[in-house]
């Protein structure tokens, strides 16, 4: 791989999960790496040992952290093309019995942690004049009329608004920004290490709690997608000129996306004459004479 085309990659959460899977593709590409968790030795034990690998501890809720991480990826490579925001958490459970406290951490999490990241790269590629900024989402943040996910469906409806107004603040800078909606993939999301519940306490939502948990247990280890075949995919369109805006990753993310666009239009066509009824009437000219 010549230079011009060797990027140095920047990952969070690349100790488990999906992010283990992006941080292998990127090293088997050839790429250079700085790969981040909050526990450094883990990502180590999972990555092995490259001279394209920079393992960093990095807690994305912490600002500092972040500073640190990027401070030490510009020391080792000197420049930092492609971020990649995967790091996050998932709190489970109807809105009333989430805690505030629980709510407060998955959005210190999956939104706050993305822009503590950003905030910190940001002034690494505007020097540059160049830069790619991959904010991980999900289906839920395009599309979440579905029981037990609204505070992580809020984090990330708050990761896409955040991006979707940064790309325009950016782009003059040459960084192009994207978002990536995954379906249901094949990680440890849905582990017990992973996932936090709600605890039970309010009774009318007993029924259906039982059935959203024995849902979501159900599922872990049976996604459809293979998350090395995403990771892929986003070396792939890390790779384009420009880059997507916007990556619908998975059939049954496109499912979710292609709905979503259909009740957006039904709502749309439902109220046109009431909507488009609501500016001031404004008096019309008298002509003279």
């Amino acid at each position: 791989m010549s230079a011009k085309t060797r990027n140095v990659w920047f990952i969070t959460g690349a100790g488990r999960g999906m992010g283990a899977d992006f941080a292998r593709a990127v090293l088997t590409a050839g790429h250079a790496l700085v790969a981040t968790g909050r526990d450094s030795e883990r990502v180590s034990k999972v990555l092995g040992q490259s001279h394209d690998l920079l393992t960093v501890k990095l807690d994305v809720t912490q600002g500092r952290d972040a500073e640190a991480a990027v401070q030490a990826a510009v020391e080792r490579f000197g420049r930092i093309d492609v971020l990649v925001n995967n790091a996050a958490s998932f709190y489970a459970g109807f809105f009333e019995e989430l805690t505030p406290q629980q709510i407060e951490r998955q959005l210190a999490a999956s939104l706050i942690g993305p822009m503590n990241v950003t905030r910190a790269v940001l002034p690494v590629m505007r020097k540059q004049r160049s830069g790619h900024i991959i904010s991980i989402s999900s289906s839920a943040g395009l599309a979440s009329g579905f029981d037990f996910v609204s505070a992580y469906a809020a984090s990330k409806f708050g990761l896409e608004g955040w991006m979707e107004s940064l790309q325009a603040e950016v782009a003059p800078f040459g960084i192009h920004t994207t978002i990536v909606n995954p379906g249901f993939f094949r990680t440890e999301l849905l582990t017990e290490q992973s996932t936090d519940y709600a605890a039970p306490s309010i009774e009318d939502y007993a029924e259906r709690r039982e059935a959203q948990l024995e849902f979501w247990k159900s599922q872990n280890g049976k996604q459809s997608g293979d998350p090395a075949r995403l990771a892929r995919a986003l070396i792939t369109i890390a790779g384009q000129e420009p880059p997507p805006r916007r990556f619908i990753a998975g059939a049954d993310a496109i499912a979710t996306a292609e709905q979503k666009v259909a009740d957006l239009k039904a709502q749309i066509e439902a109220n046109r004459d009431l909507s488009t009824s609501l500016a001031f009437d404004e008096p019309s000219a008298v002509p003279k004479g």
